[in-house]
């Protein structure tokens, strides 16, 4: 297999793809817990802009925490198969 074109917009597709699917969980939650506080800072009327940011970290970091083990089994396979793929690729 030789380095082409298709090869390498194929790499591309493949890192984009476990990009997303790593992100996804942590722009979730930041996302799930933005829009609550929002709805929180609207009815209240608190406009307070420690209250917007302090939950969303922590969100996120709680994301990062539960879903930390599955993307990095995400993140190791594909290296893995980039490894392995590795000798296949003349230049």
């Amino acid at each position: 297999m030789y380095m082409t074109q298709e090869t390498i917009i194929h790499l591309g597709q493949e890192a984009m793809s476990v990009v997303l699917l790593v992100s996804a969980p942590m722009l979730g939650f930041g996302m799930l817990v933005g829009i609550i506080v929002s709805i929180f800072q609207a009815t209240t009327q608190i406009q307070e802009q420690t209250l917007t940011f302090v939950p969303k970290i922590v969100a996120v970091i709680v994301a990062i925490l539960l879903f930390g083990p599955w993307m990095l089994t995400i993140i190791t396979q594909f290296t893995q198969s980039l490894f392995n793929q590795l000798p296949n690729f003349i230049y």
